[in-house]
């Protein structure tokens, strides 16, 4: 159960985008070698709802989720699933706790041991960008870059793991970004898509995750598709209530 609550948490933040329709215009990007202006975008405050289907091998299931963050901060999550009230979960600089309301249960996830577990460094930086759109890991002068048809390919490494940022020429934001380990082949890929402004920037209105991963089982594929509902940012401070009730059992 804590794997599959883990699964949704970190995938839930990844489909925000923004709810203002003004157009922005488009200009042509320049570029000098392997320098790329890629649009990102933060803020103070951010607050929204949101629903994902989580298709795992025949299993659909769909959860629903309030949000809130504070950049840099902090992420706030209240879930339901098919209407039940599900539980919370806390995303800050030191950890990921979970609470399950329906196993009256809770769990704390260290950083350390998802980075050991997924072989990738795992931290409150990577969740919020993959959020947002940026870019998973900071540019460094060893990064390739890739001039396609209509996008640049941003090649980086960390560890055993590959990893390829495509940018939209036209945009200059990240449409599509994928991890794969050398050793294993496992791959995990995030699609941007339906882009909206939100203040001055892009946002991705809708998103998929893809995860395919190797098991005793054999080779096992897990699609998470997002769909935006609403969100807001500003500078007005937000709430960010969590407490664990004291009958519940860690795991």
């Amino acid at each position: 159960m804590s794997k599959r609550i883990l699964l949704w948490v970190l995938s839930v933040p990844f489909l925000f985008q923004a709810c203002s329709k003004k157009v922005i215009p488009i200009t042509t990007p320049t570029t000098v070698g392997t320098t790329l202006q890629i649009q990102e975008i933060d803020f103070e405050y951010l607050q929204g709802k949101s629903k994902m289907t989580l298709r795992d091998g025949t299993k659909e299931r769909e959860v629903k989720a309030n949000i809130r963050l504070r950049m840099d901060s902090v992420i706030w999550m209240n879930f339901t699933v098919i209407g039940v009230q599900g539980g919370r979960a806390l995303i800050n600089q030191d950890s990921i706790t979970i609470i399950s309301n329906v196993d009256k249960e809770y769990y704390v996830f260290e950083y350390s041991e998802l980075s050991k577990r997924y072989n990738f460094e795992i931290n409150y930086q990577v969740i919020q960008s993959a959020m947002l759109g940026n870019l998973l890991i900071p540019r460094q002068e060893s990064d390739l870059v890739e001039s396609l048809t209509s996008m640049f390919l941003l090649k980086q490494e960390k560890n055993d793991v590959d990893v390829s940022n495509y940018v939209n020429a036209a945009t200059m934001k990240l449409e599509k970004v994928e991890l794969k380990e050398e050793n294993s082949h496992n791959t995990f890929s995030i699609n941007y898509a339906n882009f909206q402004p939100l203040g001055e920037k892009l946002f991705p209105y809708n998103g998929t995750i893809s995860l395919f991963y190797k098991t005793e089982a054999g080779l096992l594929n897990t699609t998470i598709i997002f769909e935006y509902n609403k969100a807001e940012i500003g500078d007005k401070e937000l709430k960010f209530p969590f407490s664990i009730p004291k009958k519940y059992d860690r795991r």
